[in-house]
């Protein structure tokens, strides 16, 4: 099993969006994060810790603006918190190992696919396609990915 961590390198390698997403736990601009309208085969990964963190089999359009999951790959890999930030009561999630911001998670996502919205920022997420999760040590979860 791979060891993820916070790894200050990557950290200092960060563009500044990326690291105010994910170190100041900003948010990027609806409708002009990266991965909003991927509909690539293959999984996001947390950018500063690479631990595995949705699937592009459980990704959707919401029409939010920013990529939407209706689970993430493994809970083991998601924090959530209580966020009461801009006087609102929201979720917060961040990634287990990497302490990354990723985004927010709400109950209005497709019902029939258990009613959950993880709302996330493309800043926060390295895609990897499904035709290099092997090579790139995610073999592992290539039965999670459609294709």
């Amino acid at each position: 099993m791979p060891r993820y961590e916070r790894r200050p390198e990557v950290i200092d390698s960060l563009t500044p969006e990326q690291y105010r997403v994910t170190q100041e736990n900003g948010t990027e601009r609806p409708w002009t994060g990266e991965y909003n309208s991927n509909k690539r085969a293959g999984i996001y990964v947390d950018i500063v810790s690479g631990e595995p963190l949705f699937a592009s089999s459980d990704k959707f359009e919401s029409g939010c603006g920013w990529p939407s999951f209706t689970k993430p790959l493994n809970t083991d890999h998601i924090v959530e918190k209580a966020d009461h930030s801009l006087g609102m009561s929201r979720v917060e999630v961040r990634s287990r190992h990497g302490d990354s911001h990723l985004g927010h998670v709400f109950p209005d996502g497709p019902r029939d696919r258990g009613g959950l919205r993880y709302c996330i920022n493309s800043a926060a997420l390295r895609f990897i396609a499904r035709e290099d999760m092997e090579a790139e040590g995610y073999g592992d979860w290539l039965d999670q990915v459609e294709g």
